[in-house]
């Protein structure tokens, strides 16, 4: 049977679908296929496989080697990638350049800022409800980095200039960052929190500045981690400009206030 790599939208049509759920094991891509079919419109015809020895046969008899497989009449579209890639749906895995990461942890931090303010002071926009959430979202960017770091302090070299000079920076950052948005978000140890936090984020603003815009170079940002997809460029310069802010902004309102 022949593989369907493309398709136009028809209500009503049915898809047949054979998956595994056995007592063993329970196929998470079966159901996320069985799932998205319905959401398309289409009746679905679910066939599942409860046996090893029904998995098998059914292997055998289609020529196939792994299950979820669905079938559009009489023509085989594939597995759960091929059958989102059949409805002309981004497929997992694939390293699409995206802002979602960043979007996601900037508004996070934003929605934190606004309930800690809440919290501390009975309004949501205190005083210090921006530094609450900038705060946090070095926190969030320092732990998306944390998570990997040697994939993090390679993809960092590409572009920052003190790791390309000490290689261990890279490692020491995302530490760096994150104890910067800690302290800062306590309120403590500013005398250290925003020295650190103003050297790093200079540090990264001129690198950034010279990859993206001097040396036109087209990089991915280590930004949210070492495995992203993020474009190196205003998101990465603009984490590196509120760090600067902060730093300057913290030990100064301690002398205004």
């Amino acid at each position: 049977m022949s593989t369907v790599t493309s398709a136009s939208s028809t209500q009503h049509e049915t898809a047949r679908v054979y998956r595994m759920k056995t007592e063993e094991h329970l196929c998470p891509f079966g159901l996320k296929t069985v799932d998205l079919l319905k959401r398309k419109g289409y009746e679905v015809d679910d066939h599942t496989l409860t046996s090893r020895e029904a998995i098998e046969e059914f292997q055998e008899q289609a020529g196939v080697d792994t299950t979820p497989q669905v079938y559009i009449g009489e023509k085989r579209v594939g597995g759960y990638e091929e059958v989102r890639a059949f409805l002309g749906l981004s497929v997992p895995g694939e390293k699409e350049t995206t802002y979602q990461p960043v979007i996601a942890i900037f508004a996070t931090s934003l929605l934190i800022g606004l309930a800690v303010s809440w919290a501390a002071s009975g309004t949501l926009l205190s005083l210090r409800m921006p530094e609450y959430a900038i705060a946090t979202a070095m926190v969030l960017l320092g732990l998306q980095k944390l998570q990997d770091v040697e994939s993090f302090s390679t993809m960092f070299l590409n572009y920052d200039l003190l790791a390309q000079r000490h290689v261990r920076y890279g490692y020491v950052y995302p530490y760096a960052e994150t104890l910067a948005g800690l302290l800062m978000l306590a309120g403590a140890l500013i005398w250290f929190a925003a020295p650190l936090a103003l050297f790093i984020g200079t540090v990264g603003a001129i690198s950034v500045f010279k990859a993206v815009y001097i040396d036109k170079r087209e990089l991915k940002c280590a930004c949210v981690g070492g495995n992203s997809n993020v474009p190196l460029g205003f998101v990465s310069l603009t984490e590196n400009l509120i760090m600067i802010a902060m730093g300057l902004w913290m030990p100064l309102k301690q002398l205004i206030l």
